[in-house]
């Protein structure tokens, strides 16, 4: 008995190891119990649906994908870290063509030509589309590149990724999708505005916002004044999302700060936002 627990295990650290060198992580995570992990909303929402022409002039539409996982990648020609994660899904799509589709949607509206030009050059091997604006707004408003929205088999959204990510993740994340093994902990998680901004009413935390010194009462009362006011940086969204989108916006944070004194009992002076710009990245080429 002894002797097939110590195999089990040996079996176990070299599966570990090979995962490690297969997918360039430093052996030593794994020397440890705790493993890397990856997340998935627990109840995921329906992809919204939508049907485009490719650069070739094709139809297609993302049902058209139903039962294959799908990289829903939006881009743009001048983002460096779209240009950046390119490579990787061109090689996730080699690995696991029969099972997973990547789709960029990119948002040159009036640079269609450079786009072709552009996939043409860097031998990308998935669909590419112009996404139009009704189609960002129903993924929420993408307003940061790049954006990728990971859809399960049955057509929902697990995860978003906002920004250049690691190689490892993305793969990984297809892997336990598609029932595959992988050396990882699988964790799921509500989306209180993580995903989709409109959940943002189910968030009890906002990034960069002290709630600990609140009663319950006042910190349900806090929470629907966030859910209430919009942002005044501009984004249009209210003052939760905002913070959860840009949780470096100075006006949101001091707002919902003198929202938290004020329902606390703390005296607060009247509201008065400064002139200073949201920080978040607009989807537009820097000048």
């Amino acid at each position: 008995m002894r002797h097939n627990l110590l195999n089990s295990a040996f079996l176990r650290g070299v599966a570990c190891l090979l995962f490690a060198l297969l997918f360039g992580l430093p052996a030593a995570i794994f020397a440890q119990e705790e493993l890397p992990r990856i997340r998935f909303v627990r109840d995921p929402d329906p992809a919204p649906t939508f049907q485009l022409k490719d650069l070739d002039g094709k139809d297609f539409k993302l049902e058209d994908y139903r039962g294959k996982v799908v990289l829903l990648n939006f881009w743009a020609t001048w983002c460096g870290p779209c240009r950046e994660e390119i490579p990787t899904l061109i090689e996730l799509q080699k690995r696991y063509k029969d099972r997973l589709q990547v789709i960029g949607l990119a948002v040159d509206e009036d640079d269609e030509d450079d786009v072709r030009k552009f996939v043409t050059s860097q031998g990308i091997n998935y669909p590419i589309a112009i996404s139009s604006i009704p189609i960002r707004i129903a993924y929420g408003g993408v307003t940061a590149l790049p954006t990728v929205f990971v859809i399960n088999p049955a057509g929902a959204i697990v995860q978003k990724h906002v920004g250049l990510f690691n190689p490892w993740l993305y793969e990984t994340e297809v892997r336990a999708l598609l029932d595959l093994p992988i050396a990882t902990r699988v964790e799921t998680f509500a989306d209180n505005g993580e995903i989709f901004l409109q959940h943002a009413d189910r968030a009890t935390t906002l990034p960069g916002v002290d709630l600990t010194k609140l009663s319950p009462e006042q910190k349900a009362a806090a929470l629907h004044k966030f859910n209430a006011e919009s942002c005044d940086c501009g984004c249009k969204f209210t003052l939760a999302q905002c913070r959860i989108y840009d949780p470096a916006c100075q006006i949101s944070k001091q707002r919902t700060a003198a929202i938290v004194k004020e329902v606390s009992g703390e005296k607060t002076p009247a509201k008065s936002m400064p002139a200073a710009p949201s920080s978040a990245s607009p989807v537009s080429p820097k000048q």
